[in-house]
C-alpha cells in the first residue's frame, strides 16, 4: 500500500485480513466525505451516487474477469449470495451437494438447510489426501447437482485448483459454486477460466472494504434458473419507473437486489477496490506471497512451532495457521492482542493473514513476541 494509505497506529501489527481488514485512507476519506455531503446537501447528487454503484459493478467485473456487469449483483454478504443459489435452484428428493468438511458455516449451513427437501450435503475430508480436488470429484455421483467449495479454506488456508474443479463440473453438467471470500483481493480470480457458475465474496477481508457489501456473480445463462424469494422496487427491469403497474424481474443480476442499495458501503468499497486495482492484483498477490514465504520459513525453522498445512507452496494463499507446543492458541492470541498483534484462532491454531502492504518486520516482531510471551509465562 502506498505510504499515504497506511493508517494503522504504530503499535498495531495487523495480521488478521482473513477476518476483518483495516480500511485504507482513501476509504476512510470517502466515507467521511459521503457523510458530510449527505448531512449538508441531502440527496441532491443522488445521480452521482448511482454512478458510483455502477462503477463498483465494473470494478468487480474486472476483479472476477466476468463477461459483463450484468453478471454482477451487489448483495449484503457471502451468506446471502450462497443462499440465493441454495434456495433458488429446483431440487428433487435424493439430490446432493458435494463440499468439504472445512467450510466456514456460510458455505455449510445454506446447504444443510435443504435437508427438509431430502437434499443431502456430502463433506469431503480435504486433509486425508494429497489430491483434494480428486477427492471432491470422487464424491460426485449421478445425483450431485452442485459442487460448493471455498477457493481458500478459512482455517487451514488450503488453496484449491478451481480450474480443475470447474472443468470437471462443466464436463459432468454439475453447477460450480465458489465462496471466494478468502481469495478475492488476494489472488487473481477468473470466473471464465474457472468455469464458475456462481461466486460470492464479502468486501471486508482481502478487499479492504466495509462489512455489509458483497459481490454475487451469476453466469448469464443461469440467472433466470434461480427462483426469487425477495422482491422489491430495485430488482425490476424498469427500476425507477415507480408509476408502472406491470413489472418483470431485471434481466441482469440486479434481479437479486430487492431494495435500496447500501450506498455508504458502496462508496467505501468502491474506494477500497480503486486502490487494489491501482496497485494491480498480480502485484498484490506477489507481495502477499512474499510475506507468506517469510512466515513459512520462520515457522519451519522454529523448534516449537508447527504448521497446520503441510502442502506444496502453491497451496497457500494469504493464510498461515500454526500451533505452539507449549501454549494453547487461544491464550497466545489473547496475549498477542494485548501487545497490539491482531490475529485469529481457528481450529485451535493461530492464524496469521498479512496483506500485501504489511511491513515485513511486523512478521518477525509478531513471532518474536510469541517467544517472549511463552518464555515469560514458563
Amino acid at each position: 500500500m502506498p505510504e499515504s494509505e497506511y493508517l494503522l497506529e504504530p503499535d498495531i501489527i495487523h495480521l488478521n485480513h482473513a477476518a476483518v481488514a483495516p480500511w485504507p485512507r482513501r476509504t476512510r476519506d470517502a466515507v467521511m466525505a459521503f457523510a458530510r455531503e449527505n448531512a449538508a446537501q441531502g440527496s441532491r447528487d443522488y445521480a452521482r451516487w448511482l454512478a458510483t454503484e455502477q462503477a463498483l459493478r465494473e470494478q468487480f467485473r474486472r476483479l472476477l474477469n466476468a463477461p459483463g456487469i450484468d453478471d454482477i449483483a451487489l448483495v449484503k454478504n457471502t451468506s446471502e449470495g450462497l443462499s440465493l443459489v441454495a434456495h433458488g435452484l429446483d431440487w428433487k428428493a435424493g439430490d446432493n451437494i458435494v463440499s468439504s468438511n472445512e467450510e466456514f458455516p456460510s458455505n455449510r449451513i445454506v446447504w444443510e438447510s435443504l435437508a427438509p427437501l431430502s437434499v443431502s450435503l456430502r463433506q469431503v475430508d480435504l486433509q486425508a489426501t494429497a489430491r483434494p480436488e480428486h477427492a471432491l470429484m470422487q464424491a460426485v455421483d449421478r445425483n450431485t447437482r452442485v459442487l460448493a467449495i471455498s477457493s481458500v479454506q478459512y482455517a487451514s488456508g488450503l488453496r484449491l485448483d478451481l480450474d480443475v474443479l470447474g472443468e470437471f463440473c462443466r464436463r459432468r453438467g454439475i453447477l460450480f459454486c465458489v465462496d471466494a471470500i478468502q481469495s478475492l483481493g488476494a489472488l487473481p480470480f477468473d470466473v471464465q477460466a474457472h468455469h464458475a457458475d456462481f461466486v460470492a465474496a464479502d468486501g471486508h477481508k482481502w478487499l479492504l472494504g466495509p462489512e455489509g457489501v458483497a459481490v454475487f456473480y451469476v453466469r448469464s445463462g443461469l440467472r433466470e434458473r434461480l427462483r426469487l424469494h425477495q422482491y422489491g422496487w430495485h430488482m425490476v427491469e424498469a427500476c425507477g419507473d415507480f408509476d408502472r403497474r406491470e413489472w418483470t424481474p431485471a434481466h441482469s443480476a440486479r434481479r437479486f437486489e430487492p431494495g435500496s442499495p447500501n450506498m455508504l458501503g458502496i462508496v467505501a468499497l468502491h474506494a477500497s477496490l480503486s486502490l487494489l486495482l491501482e496497485v494491480g492484483i498480480q502485484r498484490v498477490s506477489e507481495q502477499i506471497a512474499q510475506r507468506v514465504d517469510v512466515l513459512l520459513e520462520r515457522i519451519a525453522r522454529h523448534p516449537r512451532l508447527s504448521l497446520c498445512l503441510r502442502r506444496p507452496r502453491w497451496r497457500y494463499a494469504g493464510i498461515v495457521s500454526f500451533r505452539h507446543d507449549a501454549m494453547a492458541a487461544e491464550i497466545l492470541q489473547q496475549r498477542l492482542a494485548r501487545r497490539g498483534v491482531l490475529c485469529a484462532v481457528r481450529n485451535q491454531a493461530l492464524r496469521f493473514s498479512p496483506h500485501y502492504y504489511t511491513p515485513l518486520e511486523h512478521l518477525d516482531q509478531a513471532l518474536n513476541l510469541i517467544d517472549e510471551i511463552v518464555e515469560t509465562t514458563a
